[in-house]
């Protein structure tokens, strides 16, 4: 058989999984142990060391498997049919000499699958006897085993911190014969490493603050030490590259980015953190030690090239050693230094901003770029920045650059953001940072804003210069925010017009509203680029702006304003919504388009353009505006489209400055009607409204407890964080159906933010939380909460179970759902469990169970495989749930338990009671009638099971009560289902009532 072939069947898909089987699992970290030495490839096996997994007897298996494998299919066995036994145990001795080999893993990759197939065969028994085509087959097995145990290694998340942990040693060893052989031969080298020193420490001091740019405050400080208030992001694969494999479009810290790829070019937004990002990168540089993963920089020399600088004079871009100067580095390097630290390969080169130079310009640029790729090739590590539709998908693709996008930030680093900036900030900030995290989660409009650093860090400014107070209306944010991305950021950062352009804000202002009105008028979210091109050429004229060429005017806006972006080559959208709403409601009331605002109101996606409306509008116009809304609910077809238009009247009342007294009356009137709800039907139908709800829904002062619930019911089916700071102002409530629905809705909100908000302040008293996973078991004992009555989902890991077990020691355990693989949570630390229910179908031992608690109630409804007998240890257990169909050898294992009073049984059950069972302890019982026999029933299998019944429940079906009489006292209750019979001539002892 041709080597190809065999090659092609060992690559297969189904021998992968069988030779990982020769892999030990992995492990977190480096692996050093605590030892100061690598790890050798022989404790990163399976067949090796204390924790073995495979025999070599299994390893001999594993390679009989595999030569079956290359057998099957057509072209016949690759060598002859007498010698597979053979060519088996000599494949099993190659395998098995992995474990002979003295190096680790790091080692085996920098050797590659052949060089390490040549130590195999060295270090493992020549095969004796075999034929050529047997030896042939051996040593293509041998060389495809290691191509596919060399992915394992490099596969493994250990793997890239030993990689990097070898790197550090290797680049500090390095350094020492550097700094020994510059103390040895001082000259140029010791000029180098003296320079480098006051180098570093000039751009610590430089790029060691984050700068914010055109915010107009008061008593605020514009720059923010970047240690800090630095935020990692994340960076994917550009997704809109069909062709890319989907582990290029992983997410990876952006940061750590360049320890992956030599070479990258960052896309990013208007304020996405590129630029901070290279600051960041320049400081962990310099730093000694290295901030945390950020080792991989040590030694390294950072280049800052912001493009902007480099071009402002028109002047060539700098070769090497023009590097710093051409930065405005007020230090003189010594004579060919910035070439001798290229050539060496321990450059960081960061070229921010391809986006901020001229069009025109961009191609000599990459020139640029690619003659210094030439001239210094090898370990050099280089980042290219630019915002996303600035230069097309393969500009830097010949040159092997990989493409990463920065993504928006997650609530979860939001917030991270604005606690980092308030530490920043100083103790001044500190009592303003939860009002905003509050307001972040509760305002919308401010919500959408901060999705990148830059509107981040002017919505924690803006907040803290009021005092912690953000407008109720959006018009001072906006146009704050307007203002900063239209003109101020660009022109405090020294950008000039780099399109040719340069407007003031009001006119482009009026050129973005035009478009956010049109786009909103069709209903469309974006638009044609030529379009959008065409709309803005019309308004020139207008404007008195035709000396503006229309294309540089919309390029200009496109690229510069960070308003607008091009999700495609021939589209454009707004960066954010809320600035399509907010702009386009202007232009509807400029153009007094109220009928539009109206027809669209049940339309949530018109909800905030027409609050925002009435925020622009002056007195008149909003008192129109709102009383043609209640116009058009009491028109309204039926009665969720009424209670949506009266509640968004009443929410867009607060948007404006002034409203006609009467009409203002009507609204507050009309609102009372339906707020606070009078049931819960009511209250789950006010949800439906949305979070606009929460604005109208009054709080726990003055309410009646009924009320109070369900004020809680209706915000807790809000699906929004923005109820989660309402429903705080709950938490201290008393009434336990209010605490009890506060518990209920920890599932719907982030796990965090309702734990510290809400869950933290509850009060415990016969309160039952609910952990339904991980999320929130980490919050649980994170807040050292014990509550007495917990509920716990299979959903969380054993782990996590454990630990909140432990600390919460509860006196009542519900464990719910089915528990993956049949087996329970582990139980063993308590001790204070006087009720358990576990889930159904659970599979189970009474050996599962606690030792000395003192359990009371058990339920269960799935039968101990070890019997009920177990259960005897438990003296306080006095009842037992429901047993629906009991075997004679659970029936005699009920005698063991003589601290059993209270049971429950179907009719047909206690008919097939073995006649030496009696449970004379057994004082109350529930029985169903019923039943698959459909028939009468009598109390004569009651009579003798139990002999001590006191009280006797019955459901369904018909029971003959003639027998009653014979026990020395009962009390028979029954359902309305029930027929009784036989009830003349009882004794008085025996009272029967419904």
């Amino acid at each position: 058989m041709e080597p190809a072939l065999i090659g092609t069947r060992l690559a297969s898909a189904a021998i992968g999984p069988l030779l990982r089987k020769l892999l030990a699992g992995d492990g977190p970290g480096a692996g050093l142990t605590g030892a100061d030495r690598p790890v050798r490839l022989a404790s990163l096996l399976s067949f090796r060391g204390e924790k073995r997994t495979l025999t070599e007897k299994d390893v001999r298996k594993l390679a009989e498997t595999l030569v079956a494998r290359t057998c099957e299919g057509p072209g016949g066995p690759p060598f002859p049919p007498d010698e597979t036994e053979a060519v088996t145990d000599a494949l099993a001795a190659h395998l098995l000499a992995l474990g002979d080999l003295d190096m680790d893993d790091v080692q085996a990759v920098h050797l590659g699958p052949r060089a390490l197939a040549r130590r195999l065969r060295a270090a493992a028994p020549a095969p004796d006897g075999l034929a050529a085509d047997s030896v042939l087959y051996l040593d293509t097995a041998i060389e495809w085993a290691c191509h596919h145990i060399l992915e394992f290694f490099t596969r493994r998340s250990s793997f890239v911190a030993r990689t990097l942990v070898e790197q550090t040693r290797g680049q500090a060893a390095l350094a020492r014969k550097v700094d020994a052989l510059a103390a040895a031969h001082p000259g140029p080298l010791a000029e180098d490493a003296a320079f480098e020193r006051r180098y570093l420490a000039h751009l610590a001091r430089k790029h060691g603050h984050l700068t914010i740019h055109g915010i107009d405050l008061r008593d605020t400080r514009e720059e923010w030490p970047l240690d800090v208030a630095y935020l990692s992001l994340e960076a994917t694969g550009d997704a809109r590259d069909p062709d890319r494999a989907p582990r290029e479009q992983a997410s990876v810290r952006a940061d750590l980015a360049p320890a992956a790829h030599e070479r990258i070019l960052l896309r990013g937004q208007a304020g996405s953190g590129k630029t901070t990002l290279v600051q960041w990168l320049t400081l962990a540089a310099c730093a000694t030690p290295p901030a945390e993963g950020m080792g991989y920089l040590h030694g390294r020399v950072p280049f800052v090239l912001p493009l902007r600088t480099l071009t402002r004079h028109g002047e060539r871009l700098p070769d090497a050693e023009r590097f710093l100067s051409a930065a405005d580095c007020p230090l003189t390097p010594p004579d060919g230094w910035a070439d001798r630290v290229l050539s060496a390969g321990r450059g960081l080169v960061l070229v921010d901003g391809i986006d901020e130079i001229p069009e025109a310009e961009r191609g000599r640029a990459r020139d640029w770029l690619r003659g210094l790729l030439s001239a210094y090739e090898g370990g050099n590590r280089w980042l290219v920045t630019s915002r996303p539709t600035a230069v097309r998908d393969d500009w830097l693709a010949r040159d092997g650059f990989t493409e990463l996008t920065l993504s928006p930030m997650t609530p979860a680093e939001v917030a991270t953001f604005v606690r980092r900036w308030h530490r920043a900030a100083g103790p001044a900030a500190a009592p303003y940072e939860q009002r905003l995290l509050d307001s972040l989660r509760t305002t919308e409009h401010v919500a959408q804003l901060a999705t990148n650093p830059l509107m981040c860090g002017l919505v924690c400014a803006l907040h803290h210069e009021r005092r912690g107070y953000l407008p109720r209306g959006r018009g001072s944010l906006y146009e704050a925010a307007l203002s900063m991305l239209l003109v101020r950021r660009d022109r405090e950062r020294g950008m000039g017009a780099p399109y040719g352009v340069d407007l003031d804000e009001a006119p482009q202002i009026q050129l973005v509203q035009r478009l956010a009105y049109w786009m909103t008028l069709n209903d469309r979210f974006q638009m044609a680029r030529g379009h959008a091109e065409s709309l803005v050429a019309e308004a020139l004229p207008a404007m008195g702006l035709t000396d503006h060429a229309p294309d540089q005017v919309f390029a200009h806006l496109l690229h510069r304003s960070g308003l607008l972006r091009e999700p495609t080559a021939d589209t454009v959208d707004f960066v954010h919504r809320t600035f399509q709403d907010y702009l386009a409601a202007k232009a509807l009331v400029d153009h007094w388009d109220i009928g539009v605002l109206v027809r669209n109101a049940t339309d949530d996606r018109w909800e905030d353009v027409l609050r925002m409306a009435v925020g622009h509008a002056r007195p008149r116009e909003a008192a129109e505006i709102l009383s043609e809304l209640l116009k058009a609910a009491d028109t309204a077809a039926d009665r969720p489209s009424r209670l949506r238009l009266v509640l968004l009247a009443a929410t867009a009342l607060g948007h404006a400055t002034e409203v006609a007294p009467e009409v203002r009356a009507e609204i507050l009137r009309r609102t009372g009607e339906v707020i606070p709800p009078r049931d819960p039907d009511e209250a789950r139908e006010l949800a439906g409204a949305g979070r606009m709800v929460l604005e109208l829904l009054p709080g726990p002062e003055g309410l009646d407890e009924r009320t109070a619930h369900l004020v809680v019911v209706a915000a807790t089916h809000v699906l929004s964080d923005a109820a989660v700071p309402f429903l705080a102002r709950y938490a201290d409530h008393p009434s336990l159906g209010v605490r009890a629905q506060l518990v209920w809705a920890w599932q719907r909100y982030d796990a965090r933010a309702y734990a510290d908000g809400v869950v933290a302040r509850l009060d415990p008293t016969e309160l039952r939380l609910q952990v339904l996973d991980d999320e929130r078991a980490d919050e649980l004992l994170r807040l050292g909460l014990a509550p007495e009555l917990l509920d716990l989902s299979a959903s969380v890991s054993a782990d996590r179970a454990a630990a909140v077990l432990a600390r919460c020691d509860p006196r009542e355990l519900r464990l719910l759902d089915h528990p993956p693989g049949g087996e329970l949570a582990p139980l063993g630390p308590l001790g204070s469990l006087e009720y358990l229910a576990l889930p159904t179908d659970a599979v189970w031992r009474t050996t599962d169970l606690p030792e000395g608690v003192p359990l009371r109630r058990l339920n269960f409804l799935s039968l101990p495989e070890d019997g009920l007998a177990g259960l005897a240890r438990y003296p306080l257990l006095g009842e037992l749930p429901y047993l629906p169909e009991p075997t004679p050898a659970v029936w005699r294992d009920l005698r063991a338990l003589p601290q059993i009073e209270r049971m429950t049984f179907s009719a047909e059950a206690l008919a097939d009671c073995p006649e030496d069972v009696v449970l004379p302890r057994v004082s109350f019982l529930v029985c169903y009638g019923g039943g698959r026999r459909r028939r009468d029933h009598s109390l004569d299998d009651v009579v003798r099971v139990f002999p001590g019944l006191q009280l006797l429940y019955l459901s369904g079906g018909t029971f003959d009560v003639s027998r009653a009489g014979d026990l020395a006292a009962l009390r028979v209750v029954r359902t309305s289902s029930v027929v009784l019979t036989g009830t003349e001539g009882l004794p008085s002892r025996v009272r029967v009532s419904a």
